[in-house]
């Protein structure tokens, strides 16, 4: 029998897990580039912002009236307890209280220049880890619209990329972050997944789990009702945009009987068959746990990319399995998916540019086509099962190619 061995790694100063930015006029006109088209590409963002103020406000409306009425709650010491909408974890509080630290500009205004700062710390940090996964983030994001402004995911993406970039250099860094991260959405723990086994590891759990540990007996002390988004989070069904949502809309056209209704704060399936389907997501979302588990036992050889590669791919099995997939999500993708790139080891080179026809789709799905989606007709459908079968099949090539690469 064929003996194991889990192969060891370079010395330090052999093994980068990023690779270096291209130096001389080179680099010098690939930054001037990239500023340059950061600059067009997110003055286009916020001019979009602008119009959808001046209109219905679809996409802007969340932070004018849910967020700021979270912050009402929040400035009070107090979670919004009862709220079927606040289903975030208690480190959320931090991102929408953030913009009283621009007293001089609106509620809106304010948390608007705070994630347009958050984009720049993400493509500065991409920038200097990898070219490739710079100009992916900045050229993929726009295509998600005006959405990135109007939620609160790029703040998570950004401690999720610095975490993941600092693993290498910095571990008691890199675990801090992480948990500065779950604390905010809980999907930025998989940074830690594929942490090389032995003191690396170490490193980074201890300091993660101790970081948490202290962020979360600090927001108790200083908040009522910590953790009320439980019970909200617990209760969600089906939203339209997943992976079974679309399936079940699809069946509409089938003659289903189910239908469409707002609650918990999104568009959900109602009717026949929709437990099960939120059962077997939960299932599946089990079982994924369960395959990155016993990957992590099986790998045997570990990259300095490895542990960009195996967060990736853990990201996209929970999304594809979720419950929910809204259009945000490919916030969290693409900036995993960039820092992939930043590695020149990367067995997720394909995978990663996947997510820039799946930004489109979703992009497609809300805002510009979402009355289609919502009512189910032909082309929302469409769009749809498009999304989630492109994002489904990045899944399967991502676990694949991790388990290939490693095991």
């Amino acid at each position: 029998m064929a003996s194991h061995r889990i192969t060891p790694l370079p010395p330090a100063h052999h093994l980068s897990a990023v690779d270096s930015p291209t130096g001389g006029r080179d680099g010098r006109g690939h930054a001037v580039a990239l500023a340059a088209v950061w600059t067009v590409t997110r003055l286009g963002m916020l001019a979009l912002l602008l119009v959808d103020q001046l209109g219905d406000a679809a996409v802007a409306g969340e932070v004018h009236a849910l967020y700021r009425s979270w912050y009402e709650r929040l400035i009070e010491g107090s979670f919004p307890v009862g709220d079927a909408t606040w289903q975030y974890p208690p480190g959320a509080a931090s991102v929408f209280l953030a913009p009283a630290l621009l007293p001089w500009l609106t509620y809106f205004q304010a948390f608007v220049v705070l994630l347009l700062l958050c984009d720049a710390v993400i493509t500065l940090a991409l920038a200097r880890a990898g070219i490739r996964g710079a100009w992916l983030w900045v050229g993929a994001l726009p295509l998600l619209l005006n959405l990135p402004f109007a939620r609160y995911d790029l703040p998570v993406t950004a401690v999720a990329v610095l975490a993941l970039l600092a693993l290498r250099g910095r571990p008691h860094l890199a675990g801090a972050l992480a948990a500065i991260g779950a604390t905010l959405k809980v999907w930025p723990v998989l940074t830690l997944l594929g942490t090389p086994r032995g003191r690396v590891t170490r490193i980074v759990w201890f300091s993660a789990a101790a970081s948490a540990v202290v962020l979360l007996t600090t927001v108790t002390i200083g908040f009522r009702h910590t953790l009320s988004f439980l019970e909200q989070q617990r209760s969600r069904g089906v939203q339209i945009e997943s992976l079974g949502g679309s399936v079940l809309q699809f069946a509409r056209q089938l003659g289903w009987s189910g239908e469409v209704g707002f609650q918990y704060g999104a568009f959900e399936v109602l009717g026949p068959h929709v437990t099960a389907v939120a059962r077997l997501s939960l299932v599946l979302s089990a079982a994924a746990l369960c395959w990155l588990g016993y990957w992590r036992i099986r790998a045997r050889r570990w990259s300095p990319a490895t542990p960009l590669d195996a967060a990736f791919t853990a990201l996209l099995l929970f999304t594809v399995t979720s419950r929910v997939i809204s259009p945000q999500y490919l916030i969290w993708l693409l900036g995993l998916a960039a820092v992939c790139l930043t590695s020149r080891h990367t067995c997720q080179r394909p995978v990663a540019l996947l997510m820039v026809p799946a930004a489109a789709l979703s992009a497609l799905a809300f805002p510009l086509l979402y009355d289609e989606v919502i009512s189910g007709s032909a082309v929302g459908c469409l769009v749809l099962l498009l999304r989630n079968a492109l994002l489904a099949t990045a899944t399967v090539l991502a676990c694949r190619r991790l388990w290939l690469s490693t095991v």
